[in-house]
Order: structure tokens, then C-alpha cells, then sequence
């Protein structure tokens, strides 16, 4: 293995990222020891006697302090786009979702909405008690990704490795690019000011060495700005970061991690991975990783959507069916918003609930439905739900995508927000 295959930039940056090592360390040992694939190569050179290129796969660079990534988010992508078009419905309270009337929920809203307290998800009832002078808009999917294409353009311009989320995120891996001189900070900059100039809406964007970090970047200095972590800046940030900005992590694991004493990652490092892993189970393995800093997840532009789902875990049991069903429709509603988010989705050929009863085992219950809608999912709620037909501590919906090589229009997708 050549050493210029890890390190690009030569020698000198092997000098560099070496006096850095100390800092390092704790990522290293933590990968390494959860690494196999990674410990056999180290041996495999070692045994071949290129000891200096067995030493180059645990240096920092391996893991990831050399990567540079780019999370692109837009600003209330939806609402930006209708005040884009419609520039009278600037500087007032507007927001994209269903009607209160028909259970709608809030897909986006703009910031002048969000300062009455409206956010995404909300129900729209709701968002129109908090807010009466709320202009509501219905959602225009085929606009939306047509910008969501203009967008993904413009980062092509710069990497081939662009991944996206949603309509209005996507990862970017500018690692080793000759754009701006080399430095992401400034490609982050300049494809701010193209979408900002070409597309007339705003993005913001968090600069990192890896996937997980540049996402939390990207949030820093919403709206309209951006967030650099320099690799020797990653374990302190990290440390100092809450437990809920974890990837995963949500309001009842929060707590949980909370009331055990871990606020921050830098509190959840003292948990050994073993622990982590008897609380959570095999997300305790990437909550070990995480909370030092560790993702070494890859920019994938290829990747391909097998499945969409939602879960939540409740604070308190569930305690029958009656209650289950209760909570259905805002499940159902949180899944419809993040179905609306996606760029090119495929065919719908499946529905699934998954059940997760108060004693950990779960279940899941799935049936053929090209278009599934309240009453599917609450039958399959009913079948998973008699199982075990005891309390229930998380609920889940979902669909599985048909494996087909083409997928068509969006308007032969039969209509899951009508």
C-alpha cells in the first residue's frame, strides 16, 4: 500500500497530522479495537515487512481527520420556494402542509411562522391556534424537486460524490478536490452564493470530517450561514455537544441518557461499550463511536432507498390497542412529511407497522399496498399488536420500494398525501 494512496498531499502532511497524534489517540484505540477489517490489514503489512505502511492504517488520516464534507441543508426549503414565486408572501407567517380540516400536519414553514412557536410536524389545527394569521399553502411536489435537481447540479459541479437526503439536503465529499484552492470552507461558500444567485432561495452549510459532524455543522448558523469543525477541533466540540444532537437519539433516549448523567458526549464517554450496548443494544455500538466523533460512513451517491420508515418510542407504555390507535395518525402524518421530502421515490409495493412491546420483543406485520393509507396500517397495527397483546413501548410505520430498474414518473405513483 503506498503511502500517497492515504495521504494525497505527500509527506509533509504525514508530518503534520503525526504531531496531532496525541489527540487522536482515544479515536484511534476506539476504532481499532471495534475494526477487524482494519486490524488484518495491519497485519497483512506488518507481515510483508512494510511496517511504515501498516503504521500509515492507524494513523489519524484513516480515521477520517482528512476527510472534507459538506452537509448542503436549504432554508424551509418549501417555503422558500413559494416565497420565491410569490414574493407578496414574504415577511409574513406561511407554512406548506395539509388542511386542519382533513388531520393535515405542517410540512415547513418560514422563520416569521416559527417565531409563534409553528414548526414541521405539527399538526395544522394546531399551528392555526398558535398562529391565526397563518397563511397555509398545500404542498407542490413536482416544483419542489424540480428545483431539488437545479440544486443537486450545482453541487455536481464541484464533487461526483454527492448523496442525497431529501429533497433539500445532501452530503457532499470534497476530500482532495482543486476547487477553491483545496479548502471546503470556501466550496461551501461559493455554492451557497450560486444557489442563493441561480436558484434565489438559501442554504446553509456545516463543513466536517465526516458525515455525522457535518450535519450538525449545518445547523449551527441557520439561516443562510455556515459551520466549520476543524479535525483538531472534533473532540473538543464533541465533548461539549449535548447527548440530543446525537444522529438517533431522540427525546425518550435523551432522557434516559440524561438521567443516568449523561448530558453531553463528553459524560457519555465514560460509559463503557459494553453498557452502552445492555442499555441500547446494537445502537449503543454507534453511540460509543458518536460520542467521540467516529463516523466513518462514506459520501454514497449510488445509494438506493429500500425502505421509509418512522418510529417513537414513548415515555409511558402504551397500555392497550385502543391507545395505539391513538397514536397512529401522528405517526402516519410524520411519515407522510418525510415521504414528501424524498428526491426520486420509487414505487410504493409494500406497508409495514412495527411493534416493539414493554417487555422488548417486537414484531412486524406487512401487506402489498401500492398506496397505504390510515386504515392499512391500522389493520396491520391490529395484527401485530395481537401477537403479544401486552403494553407497548415503541410504535413504527412504514413502506418497502419496489425493486424495479426504472421507476417512472412521479405521477404514476399512486397518491399518498391525497
Amino acid at each position: 500500500m503506498a503511502p500517497d494512496t492515504i495521504y494525497p498531499k505527500g509527506k509533509a502532511a504525514i508530518r503534520e497530522d503525526w504531531k496531532r497524534l496525541p489527540e487522536r489517540l482515544e479515536q484511534i484505540v476506539a476504532t481499532w479495537n471495534h475494526d477487524r477489517a482494519l486490524r488484518a490489514m495491519f497485519q497483512d503489512e506488518a507481515r510483508l515487512g512494510c511496517l511504515s505502511d501498516a503504521l500509515l492504517l492507524v494513523s489519524p488520516v484513516h480515521f477520517g481527520s482528512m476527510r472534507k464534507i459538506i452537509h448542503c441543508d436549504c432554508d424551509c426549503f418549501y417555503a422558500a420556494v413559494e416565497m420565491r414565486d410569490d414574493p407578496s408572501l414574504r415577511g409574513k407567517p406561511l407554512a406548506v402542509g395539509g388542511r386542519a380540516e382533513a388531520r393535515g400536519v405542517i410540512a415547513t414553514c418560514n422563520y416569521e411562522a416559527r417565531a409563534f412557536g409553528v414548526h414541521s410536524a405539527m399538526s395544522t389545527a394546531r399551528a392555526l391556534r398558535l398562529c391565526p394569521q397563518l397563511t397555509l399553502l398545500p404542498p407542490d411536489f413536482r416544483r419542489y424537486r424540480e428545483v431539488s435537481q437545479q440544486i443537486l447540479a450545482i453541487y455536481r459541479d464541484y464533487t461526483p460524490l454527492v448523496e442525497p437526503l431529501s429533497l433539500d439536503e445532501a452530503y457532499l465529499d470534497v476530500s482532495g478536490l482543486e476547487h477553491c484552492r483545496g479548502s471546503a470552507t470556501l466550496m461551501a461558500e461559493e455554492i451557497r452564493a450560486r444557489i442563493r444567485a441561480e436558484v434565489r432561495i438559501t442554504a446553509s452549510a456545516g463543513i466536517a470530517p465526516n458525515k455525522f459532524l457535518a450535519k450538525v455543522a449545518s445547523d449551527w448558523n441557520k439561516p443562510d450561514g455556515q459551520f466549520v469543525i476543524r479535525p483538531q477541533d472534533v473532540d473538543a466540540f464533541v465533548a461539549a455537544l449535548p447527548v440530543s444532537r446525537i444522529f438517533g437519539v431522540g427525546k425518550v433516549t435523551a432522557t434516559r441518557l440524561q438521567k443516568h448523567g449523561a448530558r453531553t458526549c463528553g459524560d457519555l464517554r465514560a460509559w463503557e461499550l459494553a453498557r452502552l450496548i445492555g442499555e441500547f443494544g446494537r445502537f449503543g455500538t454507534a453511540l460509543h463511536q458518536l460520542c467521540r466523533g467516529i463516523d466513518e460512513r462514506p459520501v454514497r451517491p449510488d445509494r438506493v432507498r429500500k425502505s421509509l420508515s418512522v418510529e417513537t418510542t414513548y415515555a409511558r407504555d402504551l397500555p392497550d390497542l385502543a391507545a395505539c390507535h391513538a397514536e397512529l395518525p401522528a405517526l402516519i402524518a410524520e411519515f407522510r412529511r418525510r415521504f414528501a421530502k424524498l428526491s426520486a421515490p420509487r414505487p410504493v409495493h409494500q406497508a409495514m407497522i412495527k411493534v416493539k412491546f414493554a417487555d422488548f420483543t417486537q414484531t412486524t406485520a406487512e401487506c402489498a399496498s401500492a398506496a397505504p393509507d390510515e386504515p392499512v396500517w391500522a389493520a396491520l397495527l391490529d395484527e401485530a399488536w395481537a401477537r403479544r397483546e401486552r403494553p407497548v413501548r415503541l410504535l413504527g410505520v412504514g413502506v418497502r420500494f419496489a425493486d424495479v430498474a426504472a421507476c417512472g414518473a412521479e405521477e404514476n405513483q399512486p397518491g399518498l398525501f391525497e
